[in-house]
C-alpha cells in the first residue's frame, strides 16, 4: 500500500446543504463519496469548536466544546426532537455563503426547543455520553454560567451557580453533535477516508479552557493575561499579528505530565484520524507580548516547552498522522524539533516563488516526509494568488510547471499536478482550487475581521468537478 496520499481541506460550514451552513448531514456522506470516486484519501478540516464573534474558529469559548451549527437539522426532525414546519422555516434564503447573523438569531433557540423533547432514554444516553467524556463538562458549565452573567467575561460574573436546565441543554448540544459527526466519520471510515483535523496552538482568554484551569495560563493576580500571543512581522503582515489569546505557563505544565494536552489531543484523536497542529513552532519558542502592547512589533521570543513536551504528544499519537504546520518565522531550532518529532511539516505552493531559489516551499525541494498545498485556509484562493503574482514571478511559476500558454484556469491545472507528482507523501488541495475559483470565495485574510469564514459550495458546482480525471492523476503519480 503506498504512503502517497492526497486530500482536500474544506471546512464543514462550507459544505452544500438547505439551513444557512454546512452541516453533519447527507451532504457530509455525499462529499465523503466525492473523495472516494476522485481517488483522494484524506478530508481536511478546520476546528470544530464554536467560532467567535468574528466567526473564526480560531478563537472559541472551548477548544473541546462542539460548534452547535453543525449539528444538522433534518437528522434531528427525524428524530422528532424539531417539527416539520420548524425545518421549513430554518431553510436558508443564501447558498453561497454562511448566514451567520441569523444562524446568530434563530439556530440557539431551535435547538433548545429540540433539547427539551428528548425522550427519557435519550437522556440517559446523554448523561452516559458525558461519563466517557468528562472534559467537555467544564464547557457547559461554562456556557451556563456565561448566560447566568448576561454573557460577560468571566472574571466580571457575579453569579456563580449556573441554571441546570441551560447546563442540560449544552450537554445536549454536545452529545448530539459527536454522535452526528461519528456516524459521518465511521462512514469516511468505510470508503477509505480519513478525516484530518484542526488544533489551534491557543485557547481565546474568555474560554471555559482558562476559567477552569488558571493555573494553566500565564495570569496576573487579577487573572488578566500578563503576556498575549501572537506572531512578528512576516509575509502576511508588516506589523506581525497580534492574537491575544493567553500564554500558557508551560513549567506548570510540565510539573503534572502536560494533563491539558494530554486531555486535547486524546479526545481530538476521537473525533479525527489526524491532527494538524497549528503553530508548531510555539513548541519550540513563542513570540510573547504585553498585554497592552499596540502591535505584536513590541513582543520577544521566550523558550517553549521542546522534546519533553513533543515526547508526550508522541507518546499519545502514536502512529496516527500529525501534522505539524511549521510556516513563518522557522529558525534551525525549530526544523531540529520538528526532525526530532518526525511529525511532517508543510509546504506552500504560494510561497514558492518569492526569490529564494533554495525555498522549501519549491517542489523540488520537497522532502518525502511533508504535506504539500496548493495553499492553507489563511491564503488566496490559487487563481486568485496568480491573478496578482509579479508578472515577472508569474511567468517562472508557469514555466517551472511546463504551463507555456496564459490560460489562467489551465495554469492553476498544472500546478496542481505539479505537486500532485512531486516527492511529498501527502498532498492538500483547498476545495476552492479543485474549482479553480477566484479571491472572491477566498476562507481568510489573516488581520482583518470581516468577510471572512463564510464560503460555502453548491451541490451543483461539485457535481460539475470532472471527478475521472483527479481520479486518472492521483493513479498516474501514485497517490491511491
Amino acid at each position: 500500500m503506498t504512503d502517497r496520499k492526497s486530500g482536500i481541506l474544506m471546512h464543514i460550514s462550507s459544505l452544500y446543504g438547505n439551513y444557512s451552513i454546512g452541516s453533519f448531514g447527507k451532504e457530509a456522506k455525499s462529499f465523503v463519496d466525492f473523495l472516494e470516486k476522485s481517488g483522494f484519501s484524506y478530508w481536511q478540516v478546520l476546528p470544530f469548536c464554536m467560532a467567535d464573534e468574528q466567526n473564526s474558529p480560531y478563537k472559541s469559548y472551548s477548544a473541546f466544546g462542539a460548534n452547535p451549527f453543525f449539528i444538522d437539522l433534518p437528522t434531528l426532525n427525524e428524530k422528532g426532537l424539531i417539527s416539520d414546519e420548524e425545518l421549513k422555516s430554518a431553510r436558508q434564503k443564501e447558498s453561497y455563503l454562511c448566514e451567520y447573523d441569523r444562524l446568530q438569531k434563530e439556530r440557539i433557540p431551535l435547538l433548545r426547543k429540540a433539547s427539551t423533547r428528548l425522550a427519557a432514554d435519550d437522556v440517559c444516553k446523554v448523561n452516559d455520553f458525558l461519563k466517557n467524556f468528562p472534559v467537555l463538562a467544564d464547557t457547559a458549565r461554562f456556557l451556563a454560567l456565561r448566560k447566568a452573567n448576561n454573557n460577560k467575561i468571566w472574571t466580571d460574573w457575579k453569579i456563580d451557580t449556573p441554571d441546570k436546565d441551560e447546563i442540560k441543554f449544552w450537554n445536549f448540544i454536545q452529545y448530539e453533535f459527536f454522535t452526528q459527526w461519528i456516524s459521518v466519520k465511521n462512514y469516511a471510515n468505510s470508503k477509505g477516508i480519513q478525516i484530518i483535523g484542526d488544533i489551534p496552538i491557543y485557547v481565546a482568554f474568555d474560554s471555559a479552557d482558562v476559567w477552569a484551569n488558571k493555573e494553566q495560563f500565564l495570569l496576573d493576580e487579577n487573572y488578566n493575561p500578563a503576556e498575549i500571543a501572537g506572531v512578528p512581522p512576516d509575509y502576511f503582515a508588516e506589523d506581525g499579528q497580534l492574537w491575544g489569546n493567553p500564554l500558557y505557563n508551560w513549567e506548570k505544565m510540565k510539573s503534572d505530565g502536560y494533563l491539558w494536552w494530554s486531555k486535547r489531543i486524546k479526545y481530538m484523536l476521537t473525533l479525527f484520524d489526524g491532527i494538524r497542529i497549528d503553530h508548531f513552532r510555539g513548541f519550540e519558542s513563542f513570540w510573547s507580548v504585553p498585554a497592552d502592547a499596540k502591535t505584536a512589533k513590541e513582543g520577544h521570543w521566550v523558550k517553549g516547552p521542546g522534546k519533553p513536551f513533543i515526547n508526550k504528544i508522541k507518546k499519545i499519537v502514536g502512529d496516527k498522522l500529525i501534522i505539524a504546520e511549521d510556516l513563518g518565522d522557522i529558525t534551525p531550532e525549530v526544523g531540529k524539533l520538528l526532525e526530532y518529532s518526525g511529525f511532517p511539516g508543510m509546504r506552500v505552493v504560494q510561497f514558492a516563488f518569492l526569490g529564494d531559489r533554495n525555498s522549501p516551499h519549491l517542489p523540488h525541494n520537497y522532502i518525502k516526509n511533508c504535506v504539500a498545498y496548493t495553499g492553507t485556509h489563511d491564503n488566496n484562493t490559487l487563481l486568485g494568488h496568480v491573478w496578482e503574482m509579479d508578472p515577472e514571478q508569474r511567468r517562472q511559476l508557469f514555466d517551472y510547471c511546463g504551463y507555456s500558454g496564459d490560460d489562467w484556469n489551465e495554469s492553476c491545472k498544472a500546478i496542481i499536478k505539479t505537486i500532485l507528482r512531486s516527492h511529498a507523501d501527502t498532498v492538500i488541495i483547498p476545495i476552492q482550487d479543485i474549482f479553480i475559483y477566484g479571491s472572491d470565495t477566498r476562507m481568510n485574510t489573516p488581520g482583518t475581521t470581516t468577510n471572512n469564514w463564510a464560503y460555502r459550495i453548491t451541490e451543483e458546482q461539485l457535481n460539475q468537478v470532472k471527478i475521472d480525471r483527479f481520479r486518472y492523476f492521483n493513479l498516474l503519480y501514485g497517490r491511491i
